[in-house]
């Protein structure tokens, strides 16, 4: 597997496994348990959850699937913006290391954005990591300008990772985000990489590009994602077939005839765009 550094050095998988609407049903857990180690022997060792996802029913999941394979994952969560005060944060983060059965998470992250002051929550990151109960923590659907304000209150350099909207549908970050995240040697986490919907995937220039390299248009969009060398991409999958897919997708390197066909069919931004998120 590919890998990127954070800041601080800290190397991390540059795909890895998203948990978006796992947890949500009692019947499809030993299957989503199934899939999510699947994907940990495939070298997708990143694994991304959060407290929102099925009310901690995702963490939960998680939780079953690291048992006594925790040394081999990266993990990643996320506090709800309503839950980011100092107290807020401490008392969220101990409720998903009890539903991770863990007793540190490697990257926690705020959701989005909400009412609580940015200084406030970057406090209580730091506090959670001087505490060792996170490694690292970093933002989550934040635009430039929040960046910007992140990075003047005391200890928000210390952000590892903003995780957004990025695929070739939503590409607006290119203009400005994508390239000042390159410059601070912060990684962007991409979700939703293959879209939502199945309306990417349907695309013909996506079609296309797939047919000349004998893949899938799923393959392609992450190949898309990952040919920047600050992404890492995140994709749900249930299946085995999906994990192998988006597995092999490492290995698919796009030629620049198949980006023009693919900038041809969603041209790159010429204009700040206001973030995408789901």
């Amino acid at each position: 597997m590919r890998t990127l550094r954070l800041p601080d050095g800290t190397a991390v998988p540059a795909l890895g496994q998203g948990t978006w609407y796992m947890g949500e049903r009692a019947d499809a857990r030993a299957a989503e348990v199934a899939a999510l180690r699947l994907g940990i022997d495939l070298g997708l060792t990143l694994i991304d959850t959060a407290e929102m996802y099925a009310d901690g029913g995702a963490e939960a999941v998680v939780g079953d699937a690291i048992a006594g394979r925790r040394d081999q994952v990266f993990l990643v969560s996320k506090v709800y913006p309503h839950n980011a005060s100092r107290r807020g944060t401490a008392a969220a983060c101990e409720r998903s290391l009890r539903r991770l059965n863990t007793d540190v998470i490697d990257l926690y992250l705020l959701h989005w954005r909400g009412s609580v002051p940015l200084a406030g929550t970057v406090a209580a990151l730091q506090a959670l990591r001087a505490a060792g109960k996170i490694r690292h923590w970093g933002v989550s659907n934040l635009d430039l300008a929040d960046m910007h304000e992140l990075r003047a209150v005391p200890g928000g350099a210390h952000c590892a990772v903003n995780q957004v909207l990025y695929n070739p549908e939503h590409r607006g970050i290119e203009y400005d985000l994508l390239p000042w995240q390159a410059q601070q040697a912060m990684p962007l986490m991409a979700y939703s990489p293959v879209g939502q919907g199945g309306r990417l995937l349907q695309s013909p220039a996506l079609r296309t590009v797939a047919a000349r390299h004998a893949a899938s248009p799923a393959q392609v969009a992450l190949a898309w994602g990952l040919r920047h060398p600050g992404v890492i991409s995140i994709p749900k999958a249930s299946t085995e077939a999906h994990l192998r897919e988006n597995a092999a997708a490492i290995d698919l390197h796009l030629t620049a005839q198949d980006l023009a066909e693919i900038d041809a069919a969603f041209p790159p931004p010429t204009r700040k765009r206001a973030l995408a998120m789901l």
